[in-house]
């Protein structure tokens, strides 16, 4: 596991990251966010460890960028700061936060803190179904083909979930209806075919997954 550190102070910097290193984690640390943000170039980590009190830019400016980025939406992410007051922590929460330390904290606090939120993205990620290169996570409503992230309506996810929890199994348009849109739906059988069709063509490569059973349903296949 790689966790990066974003901390000014060298003092606590070097302390932190000794004693993620000495506990089997690698670290490494920055000083300041444009040597963060060339090392988010050359590795994503499995983590962030980020002060909010920094030069250049300040932790939730950083924070919001992280955010807003695909590849760094879901990034464990824990703020280190000596603000300690409702307001800041607000604030750090509210923008995507995962965790909130506050300055002055025990090794032993920070690491229980990491450990439990890498614990808790680990239990996400078991929650993934995965057929060939499409894989979807309930828990976090993600989509991804061939490790890009797709986006689809709540109908279209639901629809996924369904099909891909039921794989190799044929699901007729009723059930589909009644399952995803609900038992008392009252629209035509159409709708389903309607959004299976934009379905396959969101995945995209991933949409043969999809298949037809003429005059029954649909199913996933069982591709490995």
């Amino acid at each position: 596991m790689l966790i990066y550190l974003v901390e000014d102070d060298n003092s606590i910097r070097e302390l932190v990251a000794y004693t993620l290193q000495s506990t089997g984690f690698q670290a490494e640390g920055f000083d300041k966010p444009s040597a963060f943000w060339h090392g988010m170039e050359m590795q994503l980590p499995d983590l962030v460890l980020l002060d909010l009190m920094l030069p250049e830019e300040d932790g939730i400016s950083i924070l919001k960028k992280l955010r807003n980025d695909p590849k760094t939406k879901k990034m464990p992410i824990i703020l280190l700061t000596a603000k300690s007051s409702e307001y800041d922590k607000v604030m750090g929460l509210e923008n995507g936060a995962d965790d909130y330390v506050a300055k002055p904290f025990s090794m032993m606090e920070l690491l229980a803190r990491v450990k439990a939120l890498l614990r808790r993205v680990e239990k996400d990620d078991d929650d993934s179904i995965v057929v060939g290169g499409l894989s979807v996570n309930k828990t976090r409503h993600e989509v991804k083909v061939n490790g890009e992230n797709v986006t689809l309506t709540l109908k279209e996810f639901d629809l996924l979930c369904l099909l891909m929890e039921n794989k190799g199994k044929v699901l007729t348009r009723d059930q589909l209806l009644n399952s995803v849109w609900g038992y008392e739906f009252d629209g035509e059988n159409r709708t389903v075919d309607v959004h299976i069709r934009t379905l396959r063509q969101k995945l995209g490569v991933c949409g043969e997954y999809i298949e037809t059973v003429r005059g029954v349903g649909y199913k996933v296949g069982g591709k490995v």
